[in-house]
């Protein structure tokens, strides 16, 4: 295994172990905070948050796979970044305008693409 792997791979699970305190200290309460959209200042859950939510399988019930599934789903083309992210908006992870944000979609695809890097084994 190469370094870069070996790495990468202590990222992904340290990643994963602290992604719950995470995950409660960004998640946006739409019934207290009222999103201003002309406000540079909006705040939510971060891209690479948002892909290692749906890697555990957050978004089950919103139809996006987990683990090695959702990574070679959106390898091959069957789920994008933008369907995982129209799932974090269902589960109210995230509110509906970030939808229209392609720089964060772009983000959410670019972290996916991440774990596909991440997971590549080749020598």
């Amino acid at each position: 295994m190469k370094i870069t792997n070996l790495i990468n791979s202590a990222l992904i699970v340290a990643c994963i172990a602290f992604l719950p305190g995470i995950v409660d200290a960004q998640t946006v309460n739409n019934s207290a905070v009222q999103i201003n959209t002309d406000s540079p200042n909006v705040s939510y859950l971060q891209p690479f948050n948002i892909a290692f939510l749906a890697y555990q399988g957050a978004f089950k019930e919103q139809g996006i796979p987990s683990a090695g599934t959702l990574i070679s789903e959106f390898q091959i083309g069957n789920l994008t970044a933008k369907d995982v992210v129209q799932a974090a908006i269902k589960a109210n992870k995230l509110p509906a305008q970030v939808l229209n944000d392609q720089g964060y979609v772009n983000a959410v695809e670019s972290q996916l693409t991440s774990m596909i890097n991440g997971n590549d084994t080749g020598s």
